[in-house]
This record gives structure tokens, sequence and C-alpha cells, in this order.
């Protein structure tokens, strides 16, 4: 039996939504490389030295110790 309630324009339709397309599969390389992302790598020895520097410059050498 036909649907009354719904117009000729309204007939329902199942939509498929963005995230559900299947037409290519997903890269299989990618959650692998994920899972073993690293944390944060220690700073090379130039831009320790630099701030090394920069944290000597910053000191007081008049300013007396509490």
């Amino acid at each position: 039996m036909a649907n009354k309630a719904l117009a000729t324009r309204q007939k329902m339709r199942i939509r498929i939504e963005p995230s559900q397309t299947f037409g290519k599969p997903r890269n299989p390389f990618a959650g692998l490389a994920k899972a073993r992302a690293a944390g944060p790598h220690s700073k090379t020895k130039g831009a320790q030295r630099q701030a090394d520097k920069q944290a000597l410059k910053k000191i007081d050498p008049f300013k007396k110790p509490e």
C-alpha cells in the first residue's frame, strides 16, 4: 500500500552520509603509524645551546639569593 501521508515529492529515501561512503578502502598503514606515534623529541645541540645562552642572559648577577 502506498503511503498517502507523503506527497509525491517527499518520498522516503535512504541517505548515505558522507562518513559512510565505501568507495575507497582505508589506508592500512595509517593506523599502524598512528599507533606508534612518538612523543616529544629532545632538542638539537644548537637549540639547547641557544636556550642556555638565553637563560644566562635572564639571570641578574647583582641580585642576592634569598
